[in-house]
């Protein structure tokens, strides 16, 4: 009456594609995990500057503009002036945040002050 087919038994899945998208994931994730890396910028504590001689020199970093002496300047200004108040790169240069001014600005200011050849750079809260 009824014809059935013979049995089989049934074929178990392959790995291999999915061995594939295991190994696809995950040097998508070391791919994408060097893109996020983050810079350092070297910094040496100590318990203090040195002797400070010379005219003032404190730079005050706000949001939204940079003071030497309590005179807004520009970032190519800033450098030029404080040329005009150091006699050697070797003189302290003051640094010192305000209030909602971000870090990047800050770390930024370093940078552009330390490849400008100021070697003494003080941080102050």
């Amino acid at each position: 009456m009824f014809s059935f087919a013979a049995y089989r038994p049934r074929r178990r899945p392959g790995l291999t594609p999915l061995i594939d998208v295991v190994f696809l994931l995950l040097v998508f994730f070391m791919l994408a995990a060097q893109f996020g890396r983050e810079t350092s910028m070297p910094l040496s504590g100590g318990s203090g500057a040195g002797d400070y001689s010379g005219p003032p020199r404190l730079v005050t970093v706000g949001p939204d503009e940079l003071r030497l002496n309590g005179r807004a300047l520009g970032l190519a200004d800033l450098v030029t002036a404080l040329r005009d108040l150091t006699e050697t790169n070797e003189d302290i240069v003051v640094l010192r945040g305000v209030d909602g001014a971000d870090v990047q600005r800050l770390a930024d200011l370093i940078e552009t002050l330390s490849e400008a050849g100021f070697a003494r750079l003080v941080l102050v809260e």
